[in-house]
């Protein structure tokens, strides 16, 4: 990765793998002071480590934004692409919220390719786990979706969304089978 100084975006998403909900993506700047030892790749932290970082990010971080892509707008133009807009939104959240300028700041995403965003954008495998900024994006991307995902177990209770998340899990895989496919199944990806 090249040195540069400025602002540095750090980009991520959660949800690639589910069968139903949308994708997540956050994009952070974290400023120079802050405490590194609460970050790390957000698969890598159990749920309360998680959330407790997600209070320190938000209330600590320089800036942050959540973007999302639909399950509909997955089904319609692949994951791949969901992903990356999602990451697009978020950036674009992050930049409307706390009114930043575009000067001096770049971008690192975690993964093989970039989104669309209006500063220089490098992807970076495994960034996750190596730069502090998409570290706090993973963990914000997860933490936001995760609760989504708890929410819509209000509203779909026979799909257990609160437990597995839409993961591809044995028992969301009985669910689907026995109740048909939820209002936000992702109907473009296998479920048997």
């Amino acid at each position: 990765m090249n040195i540069r100084t400025g602002y540095l975006c750090g980009l991520d998403e959660a949800g690639r793998g589910p069968l139903a909900g949308p994708v997540c993506a956050a994009a952070v700047i974290l400023p120079g002071d802050f405490p590194l030892f609460f970050l790390n790749d957000s698969k890598k932290l159990k749920p309360k480590e998680r959330e407790h970082a997600r209070l320190v990010i938000i209330k600590q971080a320089f800036a942050w934004g959540i973007g999302w892509a639909s399950a509909t707008e997955i089904d319609e133009i692949n994951i791949h692409k969901a992903s990356l807009l999602a990451m697009k939104r978020a950036f674009e959240t992050m930049i409307a919220s706390h009114g930043l300028p575009l000067l001096d700041m770049h971008a690192v995403a975690d993964g093989l390719f970039v989104p669309d965003v209006p500063v220089p954008c490098e992807a970076l495998v495994k960034a996750d786990g190596q730069v502090p900024a998409v570290m706090a994006a993973s963990i914000l991307a997860k933490t936001a979706r995760d609760r989504l995902m708890e929410y819509y177990g209000i509203f779909y209770p026979e799909y257990g969304y609160e437990k597995h998340k839409g993961y591809p899990t044995k028992a969301h895989r009985e669910l689907i089978r026995k109740y048909g496919p939820s209002p936000i199944q992702r109907m473009s990806f296998r479920t048997g």
